[in-house]
C-alpha cells in the first residue's frame, strides 16, 4: 500500500514539472512583431505607403520595447529608408545611426549610406 502511494506522488509530481515546462514559451533572440510580414509586403509593392509603413514599424518598436525585446538586425536600417523616401532626412540619419550602435557590424555599410545621402541631399 505504501509503494502504491509513493509510486502515485512521484508520477504526479512528475506530471506537474513536466507540465509547467512544456507550457512555457522559450524566448526568442528578438522582437520580431510584424516585421516579418511588413517587410515582405514592402517589397511585394503591396505596402500602404511609405507613411503607413513608417507608422506600423514605430508601433510594432514601441510593442518591443514596452515588453523589453531586443530590435532585429536591420530594423532601424529599413525604417531609415523608408524615412529617406518619405524625405524625413533628420530621422533618417538618426535611424541608420541607431542601426549602426546597435551592431557594429554594420558600421562600414551604415556610413556607406549616410554619406551617399549627404552627397545626393548636396546636390
Amino acid at each position: 500500500m505504501m509503494n502504491k502511494q509513493l509510486a502515485a506522488g512521484f508520477a504526479l509530481g512528475l506530471a506537474l514539472t513536466l507540465s509547467g515546462c512544456a507550457s512555457q514559451k522559450p524566448k526568442t533572440l528578438y522582437g520580431w512583431g510584424n516585421y516579418q510580414d511588413q517587410l515582405y509586403s514592402h517589397f511585394k509593392n503591396e505596402g500602404n505607403g511609405h507613411e503607413a509603413e513608417i507608422a506600423a514599424l514605430e508601433e510594432n518598436l514601441q510593442k518591443m520595447r514596452a515588453r523589453d525585446e531586443a530590435v532585429p538586425p536591420g530594423y532601424h536600417a529599413h525604417l531609415g529608408m523608408l524615412y529617406a523616401a518619405a524625405g524625413k532626412d533628420d530621422q533618417l540619419i538618426q535611424a541608420l545611426q541607431t542601426e549602426k550602435a546597435l551592431f557594429p557590424e554594420s558600421a562600414a555599410y551604415m556610413d556607406f549610406l549616410m554619406n551617399n545621402y549627404r552627397k545626393g541631399a548636396t546636390k
